[in-house]
C-alpha cells in the first residue's frame, strides 16, 4: 500500500494570536484522532500556525483505509427456525437488511448458545475520498466561541478563509472546505510574498513556505524571536524579563520575525516602571528593557513583520508611537500625586462593590478591621495593616489606575510613598492584591499577609452571606481563587491561624441585617477546606492522602498541611498497605456497634495472646507518638503507629472480636476503639487506597 506524507493547510486573515497555539493545538489532535478512528496507519505529525495559517503535516500516512472483516450477528438458532425449520420472520429480515438470504448465513457457537452470523468483507476507502469531510469534522472541533461568517458565504470559521489546501505527496485531493475548493495555492506574506506560491509536494511545506517569507513552525519562529532578542539586549546592555505569554502572543502576529531596539525620552523614567510597562506591552507588544538593578532603561524591542531596507524608519515610526502614550503616564502621575490617597477616600463611596454589599468605601473600612483583628491574632502592631487596609482600594479612583487597571495596588504604593505615610503602609497596600493567579508570588511582610487575608476573607464571607455560592463554572467574584490565595499565604507563610476564627473576625465587621445566610461561617470554613484538595492534587499529592486529613477537619491550614505532608510519607511506608486495611476494618466493626463504646480496657478480660500483644503495644505507641504530636511531628507519629503492623495482623488472624462473651466483646472492642483513635488524632488511613 501506498505511504506518503499529507499537508493539509487552512489560509484565513490574521487569526486571534493569544488564540493561535490553542487552535492550531486543537486542530491537529482532532485531525489525529479522526485519522486514528478510520484506522489510517501514519507516522510523525507536525503542527504549523502563524499568523494567516493552520497547518498539519502527517508524515507515512496510507493511502487507503485497511479492508476487513464485519461480523454482524443474527437471531439465535432457536429463535430464526420453527419447529419444521422453517425460517422466521425474524430471521428473513435480518437477512435482507444484510443483503444474503437466510440459507447463505454463516453460523456463531459459543458456549451459551448458537446464532445466525453474516460475514462480510469491507474494502478501505481511500484516503482522497474520506479526508475532506475528516478535515471539515476536525475544523467543527475548534474551540472557537463566536464563528464569524465573510461574503456571501454561510460558511463560519473564526476568521474568513481564502484557502485550502490538501495535498496526499505531490496528489492534489479535491474537495470543498467552508466553501472554498482545495487547491495547491498557498498564502505567502502578506508584504514580502503577496502573490503566494505552489506547493509541488506535502515534503515540501516548510522550505515553500520560507521562500514564502513564512516562517511556518511557531516554534521555530518563536526561537528566532527569542534569540533577536537576547542578541539586542546584550548590545544595549540591559535585560529582558521572562514573559511567555507576550512571547507568544508576538510569534502569533509575524510571519517574518525581525528584532529591532528603539528608546524614548529618559524623562519619562520619572514616572514609576509599572505603567511604562504595561503601556510598552500590553498596547504595543514590546520589550522593556531593564538594567541588573532591576530599573527600567529608556530602550525597549520590538519585533517587526518585515525586513525593511530602511529599519531606521521603522524605528522612528515606534518611537513616535509609544510618545504619547508614555506622556500619558507622565501627566496621570504628576496629576494624581496632587491629591493624597487619604483624601480618595470618599470618593469610593460612589464605587460600587456588590449592591447588598456595599460600595468600596464600605469594603475598605471591613479590609481595616479585619486585618487589625489577624494582626492581634498574629500579635503584631494592628496600626500598619489598620492603616493599609483602609487606604487599600484609594488608588483605583486615580487616573493612572483607571487608564491603566493592571497597575492598581502597586500605584497606591508608590502614592503612599509620596504621601509620607508609615512604613509599611505602602507595601502593604501593594501586596494585598497578591496572591493575583497560581504561582504569584505572596506578600512578603506580615503586615501585607494580613491586609491580602483580610481583602479574601471580607470578599468570601460577604458573598457566601448573601447566597451567591459558586455554581460550576460561575465564579464571578472570583472566590475559588481567594480562597486557593488565602491557603497560600498561611501555609507557606507559616502563620498560625486558624480558619474558624478569620471568618468569624470576618462576618462581624459586617453591620447587622448585612449578611442573610445563617450558615455563612460553617459554608465558608467547609469551603476553605475544600480547596486544598484541587490546591494539593497540583503539587502530586494522592486524593486518598487528601481526604484521609480532610476525614478530621483540620481547621488550622499549617496544621492541615502537616498531616498531609506526613500522611504522603506513611503513604510510602511498607506497612501503610496493611494498617489502612486493618483501620478499613476495625472502622466497619465499630461503625455496626450499637451504644456507646469504653474508653477503659479491662486488662483482666484479656485472655489471648494476640490482643494481650495489641494492647501493650497500642499503649507504647501511644506513649511514642504522643511525644512526637507534642512536638507537632506529625510524620515521626505515623512512623512510631507504623510498629503496630505485626501486632494488629496477628490479633485479627487469632481473634474474634465478636464473641458470645458479652464482657470481653465489648473488651475487644474498646481495644480496637483505642487502637483507631491513635491514628485519628492525625488522618483516617482508612481511606488510603
Amino acid at each position: 500500500m501506498r505511504q506518503d506524507t499529507l499537508l493539509v493547510e487552512i489560509g484565513t486573515e490574521e487569526l486571534p494570536p493569544k488564540a493561535l497555539k490553542s487552535l492550531s493545538d486543537a486542530f491537529t489532535d482532532a485531525l489525529v484522532q479522526l485519522l486514528t478512528e478510520q484506522e489510517f496507519n501514519f507516522g510523525t505529525v507536525r503542527s504549523f500556525a502563524s499568523a494567516r495559517r493552520l497547518a498539519v503535516q502527517i508524515a507515512t500516512l496510507d493511502a487507503q483505509q485497511p479492508d476487513k472483516v464485519v461480523e454482524k450477528r443474527g437471531p439465535a438458532v432457536d429463535v430464526a427456525f420453527d419447529a419444521e425449520g422453517t425460517p422466521t420472520k425474524a430471521a428473513e429480515g435480518w437477512a435482507r437488511s444484510n443483503g444474503i438470504t437466510v440459507a447463505d448465513a454463516d453460523r456463531l457457537v459459543t458456549d451459551k448458545g448458537e446464532w445466525l452470523l453474516y460475514k462480510a468483507e469491507v474494502k478501505g476507502q481511500p484516503l482522497s475520498a474520506l479526508l475532506p469531510e475528516l478535515v471539515q469534522q476536525a475544523l467543527g472541533r475548534l474551540p472557537i466561541p463566536r464563528p464569524m461568517r465573510w461574503g456571501n458565504s454561510t460558511a463560519e470559521f473564526i476568521r474568513p478563509v481564502h484557502t485550502i489546501t490538501m495535498l496526499y505527496g505531490a496528489d492534489l485531493i479535491a474537495g470543498e472546505i467552508l466553501g472554498i475548493s482545495s487547491g495547491s495555492h498557498l498564502q505567502g506574506h502578506r508584504f514580502h510574498c503577496p502573490q503566494g506560491t505552489n506547493l509541488e509536494h506535502a515534503d515540501n511545506y516548510e522550505q515553500t513556505m520560507e521562500k514564502a517569507w513564512v516562517i511556518a513552525d511557531f516554534s521555530r519562529r518563536r526561537e528566532r524571536i527569542q534569540k533577536g532578542i537576547d542578541q539586542l539586549a546584550q548590545e544595549l546592555g540591559g535585560e529582558v524579563l521572562a514573559d511567555e505569554a507576550l512571547l507568544d502572543e508576538v510569534t502569533a502576529l509575524v510571519e517574518w520575525p525581525v528584532a529591532l531596539s528603539a528608546s524614548f525620552d529618559s524623562n519619562f523614567l520619572t514616572v514609576p516602571k509599572e505603567p511604562l510597562i504595561v503601556t510598552m506591552k500590553d498596547d504595543q507588544r514590546y520589550f522593556p528593557l531593564h538594567d541588573k538593578n532591576g530599573d527600567l532603561l529608556p530602550s525597549f524591542i520590538f519585533i517587526t513583520n518585515i525586513e525593511s531596507k530602511d529599519p531606521q524608519q521603522i524605528i522612528l515610526g515606534n518611537e513616535k508611537v509609544v510618545r504619547p502614550r508614555l506622556a500619558d503616564a507622565q501627566f496621570f502621575f504628576e496629576s494624581d500625586k496632587k491629591i493624597p490617597l487619604t483624601n480618595r477616600i470618599e470618593a469610593l463611596s460612589s464605587v460600587l462593590f456588590q449592591k447588598q454589599l456595599g460600595s468600596v468605601k464600605d469594603k475598605s473600612e471591613r479590609i481595616s478591621e479585619i486585618a487589625g483583628k489577624i494582626a492581634e491574632l498574629l500579635g503584631i502592631n494592628r496600626a500598619v495593616p489598620e492603616r493599609a487596609g483602609k487606604l487599600s482600594k484609594a488608588d483605583l479612583t486615580t487616573q493612572m489606575v483607571l487608564e491603566f487597571p493592571e497597575t492598581q495596588g502597586v500605584m497606591g504604593m508608590h502614592y503612599a510613598r509620596h504621601d509620607g505615610e508609615p512604613d509599611g503602609v505602602p507595601q502593604a497596600i501593594y501586596e494585598h492584591y497578591l496572591p493575583r493567579f497560581a504561582g504569584d508570588s505572596l506578600p512578603q511582610s506580615l503586615a501585607g499577609c494580613t491586609v491580602a487575608l483580610a481583602d479574601k476573607l471580607d470578599t468570601l464571607v460577604g458573598i457566601f452571606g448573601i447566597g451567591q455560592v459558586p455554581k460550576g463554572d460561575r465564579d464571578p467574584f472570583a472566590l475559588r481563587r481567594a480562597a486557593i490565595g488565602l491557603l497560600r499565604i498561611i501555609v507557606e507563610k507559616d502563620l498560625p491561624l486558624d480558619l474558624q476564627e478569620l471568618v468569624a473576625a470576618a462576618k462581624s465587621s459586617f453591620k447587622s441585617g448585612t449578611l442573610t445566610s445563617a450558615t455563612v461561617e460553617d459554608d465558608v470554613v467547609e469551603f476553605l477546606l475544600g480547596r486544598f484538595r484541587p490546591w494539593y492534587q497540583d503539587q502530586n499529592i494522592a486524593v486518598d492522602v487528601i481526604q484521609a486529613v480532610q476525614a478530621r477537619r483540620p481547621t488550622r491550614p499549617v496544621d492541615f498541611d502537616q498531616r498531609v505532608r506526613a500522611v504522603t510519607a506513611f503513604r510510602e511506608l511498607p506497612e501503610a498497605e496493611a494498617l489502612a486495611a486493618a483501620n478499613k476494618r476495625v472502622s466497619n466493626i465499630l461503625a455496626k456497634v450499637e451504644g456507646e463504646i469504653s474508653q477503659d480496657i479491662d486488662q483482666g478480660l484479656l485472655t489471648e495472646a494476640a490482643e494481650i500483644e495489641l494492647s501493650k503495644a497500642v499503649g507504647a505507641a501511644r506513649i511514642s507518638s504522643s511525644k512526637a504530636l507534642d512536638a507537632g511531628d506529625y510524620t515521626g507519629a505515623l512512623k512510631a503507629l507504623a510498629d503496630l503492623q505485626k501486632p494488629v495482623d496477628t490479633f485479627f488472624d487469632n481473634v474474634m472480636v465478636n464473641t458470645e462473651d458479652d464482657a470481653v466483646r465489648k473488651n475487644r472492642l474498646a481495644l480496637l476503639s483505642r487502637l483507631r483513635e491513635l491514628f485519628l488524632r492525625i488522618a483516617d488511613i482508612s481511606v488510603l487506597n
